[in-house]
């Protein structure tokens, strides 16, 4: 029987071990990092300031804003930290911690983008009584269960995988904590945590999934069903464009890595993988809804406009 010992910490192996190319991915991640502070920061203080962007699709969008700034300093801080250090340690409680929020943040973020699907579908198909259906009571409610469901998901991830004991080694293959390298460690019984990882993971992701895929059919359908019309329907469905293309950026690297049975050959391809769900994919949100979306352009415009006329007019009287 392998003897089980106290894990304190674990030392995460980081994204390279090669030290000549450490200050090269330092650059690179603080350049991500710094860009998605500033381009979601950006869309979520003119999603609250202007007025004409208080509607439901742009409350959604201010919510997933604030989702992807967190969603990144969740990992990516400790990541810069440590491609500067020369002993890469998490401590145990900072790594189950970290475990939790990432899982918590990911799971809601899915849920968010099913929502807003829906809003979508709402706005589309029902453009008379949408006023009716997103009412702001209906917004907030539905904000509320993609947070509060998100909540339940993380605790049991974290709780269950803090249970385990680790005897293997302190060495974490990844950059920062999640459930399948912690599993790689562990001496005990990890059939449980494969199986909920599995389970209650990927009845979160894919139930999420499957509804935005529902709603986006289901708009398809009843535009070809009224209309018979290809073109009204690419009028529809261009005003869906960006939040389908951050659907797809957000499932295809979540899918490959946690649908897929757990291997420690596997493990290389998750940590590369990782890096877009966790890194790109927040900083390219913003883009695709600004680039895409002409009333966030003009919106961000004004903004920009009148924070540089309050400055120039602060410089003067100063």
């Amino acid at each position: 029987m392998e003897n089980v010992t106290t894990v304190n910490e674990f030392l995460l192996l980081g994204l390279t071990s090669v030290q000549q190319l450490q200050p090269f991915f330092f650059v690179i991640f603080l350049i991500i990092y710094l860009i998605n502070l500033v381009g979601n920061g950006a869309i979520l203080v003119i999603a609250i300031l202007e007025p004409k962007l208080h509607s439901p699709m742009y409350f959604f969008l201010g919510n997933l804003s604030c989702l992807d700034i967190c969603y990144s300093s969740v990992t990516l801080p400790k990541v810069l930290i440590n491609l500067l250090s020369a002993r890469r340690a998490i401590s145990f409680l900072g790594c189950i911690t970290q475990l939790y929020f990432f899982h918590f943040l990911g799971s809601t973020e899915a849920i968010l983008l099913a929502v807003m699907a829906f809003d979508r579908f709402a706005a589309i198909c029902n453009p008379l009584r949408y006023p009716v259906i997103m009412n702001p009571k209906v917004c907030i409610l539905l904000a509320a269960v993609a947070w509060i469901t998100s909540i339940f998901n993380a605790l049991v991830h974290s709780v269950m995988t803090a249970r385990l004991n680790f005897c293997r080694s302190q060495e974490l293959n990844h950059f920062f904590c999640d459930v399948k390298p912690l599993l790689e460690l562990a001496c005990s019984n990890t059939l449980l945590n494969q199986w909920l990882l599995s389970v209650v993971t990927g009845s979160v992701s894919m139930g999420a999934f499957f509804l935005t895929l529902l709603s986006y059919l289901y708009i398809i359908y009843s535009l070809l069903l009224k209309h018979k019309s290809c073109r009204i329907l690419h009028k529809a469905l261009s005003t869906c464009a960006s939040h389908f293309t951050v659907v797809c950026l957000f499932y295809g690297p979540v899918g490959f890595t946690y649908i897929r049975p757990a291997s420690a050959t596997s493990m290389t391809q998750d940590r590369m993988v990782a890096i877009i769900y966790s890194a790109v994919t927040p900083v390219l949100n913003p883009l695709i809804y600004t680039l895409r979306n002409k009333e966030v352009r003009l919106a961000l415009k004004k903004t920009l406009g009148m924070f540089s006329y309050q400055f120039i007019d602060w410089k003067k009287i100063s």
